[in-house]
């Protein structure tokens, strides 16, 4: 057996003042805190927040180390070369009980300018919401960044966004630059850049558990917006099942959803890059080689590195999960 093996991760829970415990109930991860769980980091290279493998014989190994280790063979050549040994893409389970913050990302010319780092396009799946649950994208009309100044400053901001309803199977696509935020009731999947740079804008005049309003940066935000009107923030379409169904396709990530009822062989003998597995319903049996099984279950992401180029997925009955990786 080959050094690299399909990886399964330790998740980094995150309390929110906003989250709730969807994660724990219903993403089978009895380990998450039980009352304001905001999110579940199931696939991190963010460095403080690294996951941990699980399974095998790397297990404890932190993402990054195996990165430093196998260099290409983990993420794609062209991909540790462009982004050496940090993972390139951050994925999280989030379960907004409350409105997230409005809020903004940089792109990866600000970011690296600010931070030094990469900035944050970041896509939505969502795996439920509740009924009349919606959130915000982006502007329903072109703004002046003059108009949005003094919106902000008289807290008539919501009057220029774009609110959009939810429901399940929903996708938004939050390229760097829009401002977003999620409203209660929903829960999904996020695929982003590896990033954790957020610009709070607005925050509905909450207060933190010490009494104090949480810091809004308002004035780094102005010059990472684009204020211009969204459209097209969602996309819902019929899914094709025991087949690949394309949701996102940028230079930032590739997201497409698979519901299989019988197996399926995949060949990413011309993709120079990982590919994550996320597992949403059901569970199935992860096959490389003869011999090499791992088992995935809902809540679930499993790492494929990019050397191991055939993969036979066997749904246990039915299974649903999202394929990433950076074509």
């Amino acid at each position: 057996m080959d050094v690299l093996y399909p990886l399964k991760f330790k998740p980094v829970y995150k309390e929110k003042i906003w989250g709730g415990n969807k994660i724990k109930t219903n993403m089978n991860m009895p380990d998450a805190h039980s009352v304001h769980c905001g999110e579940a980091w199931v696939l991190s290279g963010v460095p403080g927040d690294e996951s941990v493998v699980n399974n095998g014989a790397l297990k404890d190994n932190t993402l990054n180390e195996l990165v430093e280790i196998f260099m290409g063979d983990l993420t794609g050549d062209k991909l540790y070369h462009k982004y050496g040994e940090i993972f390139p893409v951050l994925i999280k389970f989030i379960d907004a009980n409350d409105w997230l913050s409005i809020q903004v990302h940089p792109d990866d010319k600000l970011a690296g300018e600010r931070h030094n780092s990469f900035g944050k396009t970041e896509m939505w799946y969502i795996l439920e919401a509740e009924a009349g649950s919606e959130l915000i994208s982006g502007f329903s009309k072109d703004v002046e960044k003059q108009e949005f100044i003094e919106c902000v400053k008289n807290s008539s901001l919501k009057e220029m966004l774009n609110f959009e309803k939810v429901k399940k199977g929903d996708v938004f696509y939050i390229p760097a630059g829009r401002v977003h935020a999620l409203g209660p009731g929903i829960l999904l999947a996020e695929i982003q850049q590896t990033s954790d740079i957020t610009y709070r804008i607005y925050d509905w005049d909450r207060i933190d558990a010490s009494g104090l309003p949480r810091e809004l940066h308002t004035e780094h935000a102005v010059a990472a917006i684009d204020f211009s009107k969204t459209e097209y923030a969602k996309s819902t379409g019929k899914q094709k099942i025991n087949k690949t169904n394309e949701l996102v396709s940028s230079d930032k990530f590739t997201t497409n959803l698979l519901e299989l009822d019988k197996g399926l062989k995949k060949d990413y003998s011309e993709l120079d890059s990982f590919v994550a597995y996320v597992c949403i319903e059901g569970n199935m049996k992860i096959q490389i080689r003869d011999n090499e099984t791992v088992f995935q279950t809902k809540g679930e992401t499993v790492l494929i590195p990019n050397v191991l180029n055939e993969v036979e997925i066997y749904p246990q009955n039915k299974v649903k999960f999202l394929e990433v990786y950076i074509a």
